[in-house]
This record gives structure tokens, C-alpha cells and sequence, in this order.
């Protein structure tokens, strides 16, 4: 694991890394909540899954934590960061699976078209408030949901028909931070997400050589990382 700082016109995101193990076959980056920061039980658990499978995942923090600046923590300057902070994945030249929890996984939806993502990866999407079908409808990229059942920002259930490249696991009894109730142990609930999410993404780079890689649109920047050269799995 290691830490970068990057600059965005709302201040300095953190990006924390955790390589692939062997020659990367991907990037997931990935973005916290707004009440909970990357050591959310579910960023941590795929950041402990991904990695053996070739997986490296990015964590970021976005500046209005990093600096405790709640004026940098609106849509547009949450949007604006994740912007800066996306040439430190797309650069390493494997596909970049975007994705987060809660308006991690918001910020994820509105960008993905457009920085071109390989596909979503949106962890309790608040469907409820502050999130909305319309913007999970339009990410123009292959979705997984991942909903705790008991979610009070949105139950699988209460998701409307989805399209066919938007996939929804729906996690027994999980609660927005995928906690459960008494007697149900929370490692099973981080077992099923990773389980949901490795297979997810294996189909997802499956199908990618049909779709043609890199996706139209993604950016091609300077190098932000020179030292990732000597890491294992740069697959450069």
C-alpha cells in the first residue's frame, strides 16, 4: 500500500494504492461515502480482494476531507476531483473500472461516459436521496449494484426495471454500510459483496477485447506516478 497526493482545482485528493499482485489486468478506483471515508468496511474488504486477482484498487479521498473543507464537498467540486484524479489510473494503460460507495458510487454514475470507464461498480447507491434512478439509468457503461436489503436509502426492491447491462446483488439483511443485525456475522455480508464484485469484474474484462480497449475518450496524460514503473503488476 502507498499514498499519492494530486492536485485538482478543489484542493489535493489522496489516492491510496493497493497493487495487483502479479500484471494488472485492471484499476478500480473507487470513491467513499459522504459520512464515512475509504475505511469503510467495503472499500477495505475489496481492497484486500481485488489485489490477488489482478486487480490493483486506487482509494480516494476527496479534498474536502483531505483538507476538512465541507465548501469542497458539492456535486460539481466532488465531480471536478474526480476528474483530476482519474489520468493516476487511466495512465497505467489497463482498463479502469470506476466505482465507490454511497456519492462515491454517485460521482461514478455521472462521470463514467464521459472519462471512459470500462464499466460501474456502484456500492449502496442512494436511490432515495441523494441519489436518483435517472442518474444510475444513464452511466452509458456496464453497472453492478451492490444494496444491502434493508438499505433505508433505497431496497433492491424498490430499484426500477433496470436494463440488461446493470446487474443488482442485493445483500441479505445489510443495512447503507452493509452492517447487519445481531446473529448475522458482518464477514458473511463482505464475503457475498467480494464474491459479487470479483466475478463481476471478470466478465467485465472478458468482454472487454469485443468492446476494444482503451474505451474512446479516455484521457492519455503525463505519467502522474513515475514510481509505479518498479511496482509489481504495472502492466504498463
Amino acid at each position: 500500500m502507498s499514498e499519492d497526493f494530486v492536485p485538482t482545482p478543489v484542493g489535493k485528493a489522496r489516492v491510496t494504492w493497493y497493487p495487483a499482485r502479479g500484471r494488472a489486468r485492471a484499476v478500480a478506483l473507487l470513491g467513499h461515502g459522504s459520512a464515512t471515508g475509504i475505511e469503510s468496511a467495503d472499500l477495505q474488504a475489496l481492497a484486500g480482494a481485488l489485489p490477488p486477482r489482478d486487480v490493483t484498487v486506487a482509494l480516494v479521498t476527496q479534498p474536502y476531507r483531505v483538507a476538512a473543507n465541507p465548501r469542497a464537498a458539492d456535486e460539481a467540486s466532488l465531480d471536478l476531483a474526480w476528474t483530476a484524479v482519474w489520468p493516476a489510473a487511466a495512465d497505467l494503460g489497463v482498463p479502469v473500472i470506476a466505482g465507490g460507495r454511497s456519492a462515491g458510487a454517485q460521482v461514478a454514475c455521472r462521470t463514467a461516459a464521459g472519462l471512459g470507464a470500462l464499466a460501474v461498480l456502484a456500492l449502496a447507491y442512494p436511490l432515495l436521496g441523494p441519489g436518483s434512478p435517472a442518474e444510475l439509468l444513464a452511466t452509458g457503461r456496464p453497472t453492478l449494484v451492490v444494496q444491502g436489503g434493508s438499505d433505508p436509502f433505497g431496497r433492491p426492491g424498490q430499484f426500477p426495471p433496470l436494463p440488461p447491462e446493470i446487474d443488482l446483488v442485493e445483500i441479505p439483511s445489510a443495512n447503507h454500510t452493509f452492517g447487519t443485525p445481531t446473529g448475522i456475522p458482518r464477514a458473511a455480508s463482505m464475503t457475498r459483496i467480494t464474491t459479487a464484485v470479483t466475478e463481476w469484474i471478470d466478465r467485465q474484462l472478458a468482454a472487454a477485447p469485443t468492446r476494444g480497449w482503451p474505451c474512446p475518450g479516455t484521457p492519455r496524460r503525463r505519467r502522474l506516478r513515475p514510481s509505479w514503473r518498479s511496482w509489481p503488476g504495472a502492466g504498463r
